[in-house]
């Protein structure tokens, strides 16, 4: 026996190879002077001079030894033929060299349509392997392997696959001559998938080489050509200069476009930074320097075109006019800045593109939502492959004009992780200050961006950080009133999904009980695109009865259409079902969607003076429960109720739709009614809405958001109020078709509250002396 290295010798093989260590001659030497016959075994690892028997694979190769030839160097160089694959039983070196006892199988194999269908798939597969390999004669193989016995079929073809040293070392070991064969077959797939693979990627190189050649020979001869013609080599780079010193950009810029177009000179056509200098000059030039949109500064024309597309938003018109006016008066005034804040629905998007119609400029509109690398606004240093410029820049280049209207929409959703923080960026852009000499990471030149008008919108402030909020005048567009939808579906919503359906005045007519059906028990929202996806899903139903049935009278929508082809309303009539209740009030909200009504309910237990408050409530609005409750124990006697009244019960307190989270302290007021008439077993009026902080001695103080909640207070039929004193200042932002229909109480104190919540007055217990002078001095402070 002996080992043998990087090497496996398969059964029929013909294998040369070299012997040199002491141990292994000396085995070769014993086999010549023999039957030359020897057991050949590879060792596990190559750099192993003398291995031990458990260093050898027990599966190895009986061969006979061929022809052997002696080296000067006192090597042997050996021919061996392959006999039988044979594992090893035991191993002794007594003599110098291994000798082993080994174990041969002999296996029948019996032919079969299995067997030779498994044959042919080998053949065939060893034939495609053999045409795309490079190493081996077709001829010489394919005469190989055209033999009869599985066996033999499978080591040929396993002698011959380009194989590592296991891989082949795993087929010697495999005896039953159908499985080594089906396991050969599930090799050359492999090597067939790669050696295809190679062949792909070999050509793709070489057509990409001949590309670059070819392009390189005609580039070549372009230049021969034209210098022959006395045009010169430069006329690209000419025609480069003459317009960057045409674009009119700032003094920086053209330095920085100067250099570069010098180093794109002197690099090679063919190289890659040649491809990046040439982007970056046509960027630079791509980029507006100095044309400008003609301003449209005609107030009528304005005010015309905002009234055409938009109905109300008054606030926001005025605005829009006096920017226009002061344009009139000074000759190049900065750009401006506005920030449009209300509920989805209201048309902050759309009022951005009648602004750029009403004021003759162009309008680019760029979406914030979601965005959270600082790269997005700033652009990529040149340094990285594929950099590009930030979204400014590149919305620059789209508008064409340095003075647009860009609207940055949703700049409330803009999030920070490791990449940056997208909003500190935006400082500098949304800054008049600062904008003049905006400078891009990849154009890395300052820009003027103080000519632009930038409209942002959101839909709340609190994610906005401070620092930013500060840069922009903030506008709020608050929620429509019913009368407000109703003019808007007449003027824009009825039209623009008539004709979205393919219908015209002829074939379809919305009456106003129609609409108003469709506003008040089909949608619930501040803004009106519930309302326009409803009256497009009438125009489809009213549209298939036409196709499908045939119709063809023209089809008037009035209410009870309405029912007919949208089915049930979706919400109830708000007015039907408020009625007076023991322990529920009316309390009005406000959210990011615009105003909405929240009912506090409130039940009394056996206990111990516990308050629990439920419903996924703040940590603000839990102390204002615990507020109103101190003030009404402190207020126990006035109220009719015992001193003590607290030590027997417990006050459970819940606002419902418990999924939602609640907070802020405008509950405080509807929190205490609630709980004084649980206490007092009077019932609230259910016509009646409230909202208004409570402190401990009972003051009502003002809160915010007043126009959303009465607006959600008169979409849900409620048409009385109560409010606090502080926030009269806040009437002239009510609509007046809102303010006449409802009437609005002011309150400072919580029992004016009580007296006009409660269904009847209070009546105070009568009082001990010592309860006597408690109220007097209850009185006292109350008037201090």
């Amino acid at each position: 026996m002996m080992p043998i290295r990087d090497v496996v010798i398969f059964p029929y093989m013909m294998t040369p190879f070299v012997v040199g260590r002491e141990s292994s001659v000396r085995a070769l030497e014993d086999a010549m002077a023999g039957d030359k016959m020897i057991f050949l075994a590879t060792q596990h690892d190559a750099s192993t001079d003398e291995p031990s028997p458990s260093e050898i694979f027990d599966v190895g190769c009986i061969v006979k030894i061929v022809q052997s030839l002696k080296l000067p160097d006192g090597n042997i160089k050996v021919l061996v033929e392959g006999v039988e694959r044979a594992k090893v039983v035991s191993v002794t070196d007594d003599e110098g060299f291994f000798r082993s006892v080994v174990r041969t199988f002999n296996f029948k194999v019996e032919s079969g349509p299995q067997l030779e269908a498994l044959t042919q798939r080998v053949t065939s597969l060893f034939e495609q392997y053999v045409k795309l390999s490079q190493n081996l004669n077709y001829e010489t193989m394919v005469a190989a392997i055209r033999v009869d016995d599985a066996g033999k079929l499978a080591d040929t073809v396993g002698a011959n696959l380009q194989l590592t040293v296991e891989e082949k070392q795993e087929l010697l070991a495999i005896f039953d001559p159908i499985d080594r064969l089906t396991r050969v077959a599930e090799m050359l797939d492999i090597e067939i998938e790669k050696l295809n693979v190679d062949r792909t990627i070999q050509g793709r190189v070489k057509r990409q080489m001949e590309k670059a050649q070819k392009e390189y020979y005609l580039n070549e001869k372009i230049k021969a050509i034209q210098k022959e013609l006395g045009r010169g080599e430069k006329s690209e780079i000419d025609e480069l200069k003459k317009r960057i010193e045409t674009s009119g950009m700032s003094k920086d810029g053209l330095e920085k476009a100067m250099a570069e177009l010098k180093r794109l000179e002197n690099m090679p056509p063919m190289s890659a930074e040649s491809t990046v200098s040439r982007n970056y000059l046509d960027w630079l030039l791509a980029v507006p320097w100095k044309k400008r949109s003609k301003e449209i500064r005609d107030l009528k024309f304005a005010e015309d075109v905002l009234e055409s597309d938009h109905y109300g938003l008054e606030k926001i018109k005025e605005r829009i006019l006096e920017f226009l006016a002061v344009r009139r008066m000074v000759k190049n005034p900065k750009g401006s800045i506005l920030m449009f804040v209300g509920p989805p629905g209201v048309g902050k998007t759309s009022l951005g593109m009648s602004i750029a119609k009403a004021i003759g400029r162009k309008f680019v509109r760029m979406s914030l939502g979601g965005v959270r690398d600082e790269a997005e606004i700033r652009g990529h240093r040149r340094t990285y492959i594929g950099a590009l410029p930030g979204q400014i820049i590149q919305m620059m280049k789209k508008a064409g004009t340095r003075n647009p209207v860009f609207m940055l929409d949703e700049i409330d959703k803009m999030s920070t992780d490791f990449r940056g923080d997208p909003s500190s960026a935006l400082l500098e852009v949304l800054d008049p200050e600062q904008n003049y000499m905006f400078v891009d990471h990849y154009l890395d030149v300052e820009y003027d961006l103080s000519q632009v008008f930038f409209i942002a919108t959101a839909n709340v402030l609190h994610t906005i950080p401070p620092a930013l909020q500060d840069r922009m005048e903030v506008i709020r567009l608050s929620g429509y009133t019913e009368l407000e939808k109703l003019e808007i579906a007449k003027r824009f919503l009825v039209k623009k999904q008539t004709l979205a359906a393919g219908l015209d005045e002829n074939r379809i007519e919305f009456k106003d009980d129609g609409l108003s059906t469709l506003i008040q028990f089909y949608t619930r929202e501040s803004g009106v695109r519930n309302l326009e996806r409803e009256i497009g899903n009438v125009a489809r139903k009213v549209v298939r009865k036409i196709v499908g049935e045939g119709e063809k009278q023209k089809t008037v929508v009035n209410a009870d259409k309405i029912t007919q082809l949208l089915g049930p309303a979706k919400f109830r009539d708000s007015t039907t079902d408020r009625q007076n209740e023991i322990g529920a009030t009316t309390g009005l909200a406000w959210t990011e969607v615009g105003g909405q009504i929240l009912t506090t309910e409130c039940i009394l237990m056996e206990g111990k003076g516990k308050l629990t408050v439920t419903g996924k409530l703040g940590d603000v609005m839990q102390e204002s429960a615990q507020a109103a409750f101190s003030y009404i124990r402190s207020r126990a006697l006035t109220l009719g109720l015992a001193r003590d009244f607290y030590r027997n019960l417990d006050v459970h307190l819940h606002i419902p739709e418990g999924a939602i989270p609640k907070d802020g302290p405008s509950a405080g007021i509807t929190i205490a009614t609630t709980i004084c008439s649980a206490l007092t077993k009077i019932p609230v009026r259910g016509d009646v809405a409230m909202t208004g902080e409570i402190t401990l001695r009972g003051k009502v103080l003002p809160i915010g958001g007043l126009k959303e909640k009465l607006l959600a207070a008169h979409r849900h039929g409620i048409n009385e109020v109560i409010i606090p004193k502080d926030n009269q200042k806040d009437l002239p932002d009510i609509p007046d078709y809102i303010r006449n229909l409802m009437q609005l109480h002011f309150v400072d104190h919580m029992d004016e509250v009580l007296r006009l919540a409660l269904e009847r007055e209070l009546v105070a217990l009568p009082l001990t002396p010592a309860g006597v002078e408690m109220a007097v001095q209850q009185e006292i402070d109350r008037a201090h």
